[in-house]
């Protein structure tokens, strides 16, 4: 997926830090790497956690973080991890809004026992108070019906631009028809909007031409018989936020709140894949799409 990876397994520096610290309980990223949650950028850090007498502390890449409260561990092909309920409120207390919130929502995916409740309650329980405040808005927001990062991170965008909350995975039945599905529908706009992603393209899911084939047919049947427009937006769109605002009101969407501008100004830096995270003078838009 654009700007976040979902990994089967950790990084080589992981798997070397693992051999040196055979009880090593990974954390943060490298949990999530683990886990298969989304882990956004490209660290470089592998995060590991101490017993609480130890010394928080970076070597070799290896960051060491100590704490007084338990975490739940499990164990994946020999390693241990902090579990998703953890790990996404590790992640929530200390990354973006909308990293948080792309962790939560996998978290819930990830484990069909964990809840919004659950998640709350690990967070506001732990003796530390650093960053609970910052993991409150994730953590409450999460929902399993983002099935992606990109639908998390759109969520809230679209939040944070003031627009009205979009009802999510809704299903449309047509007479003699198929069943369709869409990401995001505001029922009060008759409009949906799709989080597709580049990758959705780019031949790993079959050929495009098929799949584009299969979406505009799809999109006429929405069209014809459920709602008045489609919208459809990709990674860059949702980060780099103005065109998706542009996007959304040339569609007929209202904002209903103002615009969280610290939230929105600081996303793009948080969840590009690498650097640099601006556009440089004289680099062009097919530039900047190649660079994501």
């Amino acid at each position: 997926m654009e700007g976040a990876r979902a990994l089967g397994a950790i990084p080589g520096e992981g798997l070397a830090a693992a051999m040196i610290y055979p009880d090593a309980v990974f954390s943060h990223d490298s949990a999530a790497a683990l886990l298969g949650m989304p882990v956004f950028g490209d660290p470089v850090i592998v995060h590991v956690l101490a017993p609480a007498h130890g010394t928080a502390r970076v070597v070799a890449g290896v960051r060491v973080h100590t704490s007084s409260d338990e975490r739940e561990v499990v164990e994946l092909g020999g390693m241990l991890m902090t579990s998703p309920a953890d790990t996404a409120v590790d992640l929530a207390r200390s990354r973006h809004a909308a990293v948080g919130l792309a962790s939560a929502d996998a978290a819930l995916r990830a484990d069909e026992a964990l809840s919004v409740e659950k998640l709350v309650h690990v967070n506001e329980s732990r003796r530390s108070k650093r960053g609970r405040a910052l993991a409150r808005w994730p953590l409450n927001s999460a929902t399993a019906l983002s099935e992606t990062a990109l639908e998390s991170i759109s969520r809230a965008v679209i939040e944070w631009l003031g627009f009205p909350p979009p009802a999510l995975q809704v299903t449309f039945r047509t007479s003699g028809g198929p069943t369709d599905r869409c990401d995001f529908v505001w029922p009060g706009f008759s409009l949906a909007g799709e989080s597709d992603g580049d990758l959705k393209y780019d031949g790993r899911f079959g050929d495009p031409r098929e799949l584009l084939r299969h979406q505009r047919e799809r999109d006429a049947r929405l069209r014809a018989h459920h709602v008045r427009s489609i919208a459809h937006w990709g990674w860059i769109d949702a980060t780099t936020v103005d065109p998706l605002r542009s996007l959304l009101v040339g569609q007929g969407l209202i904002p209903v709140a103002p615009e969280q501008t610290v939230h929105l100004f600081s996303l793009r830096r948080s969840v590009s894949p690498r650097p640099p995270h601006r556009a440089s003078i004289g680099e062009t838009s097919a530039d900047r799409r190649d660079r994501g």
